[in-house]
């Protein structure tokens, strides 16, 4: 559609909301600043009847009202500011899904608008314990084993979940989401990035480079593939992480060239996996591999993933929720340690993260790997603080002689609270 032809038709639209509330209006306006300037005396006429009354403007998805050249931004700018901030008695909501438009134009802006918002509201996504709410109030009946899983493959956006089909087990509901022939959520990934961003590819490209490697990549590294520099590429990515779709990681070091970029939008991450990289033509492609290895290794990370989304919960497990804490991973030339909680009472957590059907075993084997990696990161890293090997698996840790050293498990469960 071209940018004249949007913009006739968000004005008619623009036009037709003013009407329902009582709006004289014989033909559309012709351009944003008319448009307001109706919504104004349509606001003063309402007030003239009912001084004292509450007036409260809620305009939805604003940052598709901004076209190119529509002249949008200015006129909101003259409708506030010569207008409306001088109304004791009105409040403005402005709400729009690309947060990206809704930094730069309302909470950062330079301009007119500056300075001139009273509180902000980011929507986060849910956590585990609220799309477990949520698909109970659908009548979605699943355990927390499928429900975790469903949390790794769409996060905690309620749109997704708001696709489940009560009566149907997990797997097939994701062959009909994700999987079949016209499945809704296909194309979801090219469709969420033009919904967002102005200029997509940019930022998917980056997203895609960063689903490479779970412990993501520093921003030098990042530079290799970005077409940004600079700012450019520092806006690029502040808007990712405002997005919530990166995340910034610290280095144990704490030097911040060391800081990493990871892909932490639990779909992007499914999505980039198994319906853009293998571009399967199984339709039941999700039933046909339930515990096959090409499931099992994607599970790891994606657990791995939800646990780094779940701070809190660990901390509240580990009974530490009011402590200081800087979260981050660690690595050396031979080993890797998940998740390190470094805790202003002066102890270390060294998180192992496993996804397992059951509880998780502790081999001779891998109690011997556990011994070279703590011993790697002390003689590496010289702590001057006690050390806690924690384990952060579903359903705890099976007892044995092995099991005994570990001084914390966090279970599903946990992660629930």
């Amino acid at each position: 559609m071209e940018e004249k032809q949007l913009l006739e038709q968000q004005l008619r639209s623009f036009s037709y909301s003013l009407s329902r509330y009582g709006a004289d209006i014989y033909e559309t306006p012709k351009d944003w600043m008319e448009a307001f300037n109706v919504l104004i005396t349509l606001l003063e006429n309402k007030l003239h009847s009912n001084p004292q009354k509450r007036m409260v403007v809620f305009i939805d998805e604003m940052p598709w009202m901004d076209t190119p050249r529509s002249g949008f931004v200015t006129a909101l700018d003259h409708f506030w500011n010569g207008w409306g901030a001088g109304q004791e008695n009105m409040m403005l909501i402005i709400c729009g899904s690309s947060t990206s438009w809704i930094n730069d134009n309302i909470i950062n802006s330079t301009g007119g608008l500056y300075g001139r918002l009273t509180r902000s509201i980011h929507l986060a996504p849910m956590t585990l314990s609220e799309i477990e709410e949520l698909q109970k109030r659908m009548g979605v009946i699943f355990d927390r084993y499928d429900i975790i899983q469903s949390y790794m493959i769409f996060g905690g956006i309620p749109y997704y979940h708001n696709g489940l089909q009560k009566g149907l087990s997990l797997a097939q509901n994701i062959d009909n989401l994700l999987f079949k022939d016209k499945a809704i959520f296909k194309n979801e990934f090219d469709r969420l990035f033009s919904s967002l961003f102005i200029n997509p590819d940019e930022y998917k490209n980056i997203v895609r480079f960063l689903a490479n490697r779970r412990e993501g990549y520093t921003r030098e590294e990042i530079k290799t593939v970005a077409s940004s520099t600079g700012g450019g590429l520092s806006k690029v990515l502040k808007r990712l992480i405002e997005c919530d779709f990166i995340t910034q990681c610290r280095d144990f070091s704490g030097k911040e060239k060391n800081a990493k970029y990871k892909l932490t939008d639990p779909f992007c991450l499914f999505y980039l996996n198994f319906l853009e990289k293998k571009k399967t033509t199984n339709q039941h492609f999700w039933t046909s591999n339930l515990n096959k290895p090409i499931l099992n290794s994607w599970s790891g990370f994606a657990f791995e993933n939800i646990c780094f989304l779940h701070i809190s919960q660990i901390k509240k497990a580990l009974g530490i929720l009011g402590v200081q804490t800087e979260v981050s991973s660690w690595h050396s030339a031979d080993n890797q340690i998940d998740m390190v909680i470094s805790r202003d009472d002066r102890i270390l957590n060294l998180c192992e993260i496993k996804f397992c059907i059951s509880s998780y075993t502790i081999t001779k084997e891998y109690d011997k790997k556990l011994k070279e990696r703590l011993q790697d990161f002390i003689t590496l890293e010289h702590p001057k603080r006690a050390v806690h090997q924690t384990f952060i698996t579903t359903y705890g840790l099976t007892s044995n002689e092995y099991s005994q050293r570990i001084q914390s498990v966090v279970t599903l469960e946990d992660l629930f609270k």
